[in-house]
């Protein structure tokens, strides 16, 4: 709450890792993140990253809301750590992000790059807009709905570790 440009940074962090990843599919890396093995990685490492970052947010909720710190990292890292660690952000771009490169590359490279431009435009715009509405409204996302949104987002995130686990899991079965 304390930048409205918060978004913007996420939205930076995000970048540095979308960029890399989408150049790795255009150079033909795709084959790669459709492995089974590597998807079972994916699954078992991100699932187990997912549930460990959610019961780190459960657990700083307090020194979070109660001192209004932030967590011990900036914006930037935050949209680092939250794209390089979600399993289905690497397996969104190994399946659906690569057909997607595939259909640009009908244009040659400028379609390549228009695609980056336009994802990234829209990461960007997205949550840019999203920090400056919440910055703007901060008030109301004090206390106990803050307490109440930090609790949920963190079972939401060791939910979601679950799930990947328990689908890493069926893979191996």
């Amino acid at each position: 709450y304390k930048s409205q440009f918060a978004g913007t940074k996420i939205a930076l962090g995000h970048a540095l890792v979308e960029i890399p990843l989408m150049l790795l599919i255009y150079f033909g890396f795709a084959r790669f993140f459709q492995e089974e093995l590597v998807q079972i990685a994916l699954y078992l490492v991100g699932g187990a990253i997912l549930v460990w970052l959610g019961i780190g947010m459960f657990r700083a909720r307090g020194r979070v809301i109660d001192r209004g710190r932030d967590l011990p990292y900036n914006s930037v890292v935050a949209g680092v750590v939250t794209s390089a660690l979600n399993p289905f952000f690497i397996l969104w771009w190994a399946a659906i992000g690569s057909m997607l490169i595939m259909k640009s590359l009908s244009f040659g490279l400028i379609g390549f790059v228009l695609l980056i431009t336009v994802h990234l435009l829209c990461d960007f715009g997205w949550l840019s807009f999203v920090s400056v509405l919440v910055y703007r409204t901060q008030s109301f996302w004090k206390g106990k709905f803050q307490e109440g949104l930090f609790i949920a987002c963190s079972w939401l995130l060791i939910g979601f570790g679950g799930w990947f686990l328990t689908s890493g899991i069926k893979l191996v079965v």
